[in-house]
């Protein structure tokens, strides 16, 4: 199994940030966007989305603060 994410922008398309990475657990990827989240958003990613595999486990999660 392959824990990943999927980065957009706010049109809804995907952003790449060179090779993203893939986790082999939920927990691993829960930790890195949490690390880098304000990064990623300073890249015009405004939405992530965690797959496990091809399956969606949730998202789009959305970085933008109210």
């Amino acid at each position: 199994m392959a824990w990943k994410w999927l980065l957009e922008n706010v049109a809804g398309e995907t952003v790449e940030i060179g090779s993203a990475p893939e986790f082999s657990t939920k927990s691993d990827a829960e930790t890195w966007i949490g690390e880098t989240w304000r990064d990623l958003a300073d890249a015009d990613v405004m939405q992530a989305s965690l797959f496990e595999d091809d399956h969606l486990v949730y998202g789009p999660m959305s970085f933008e603060s109210e």
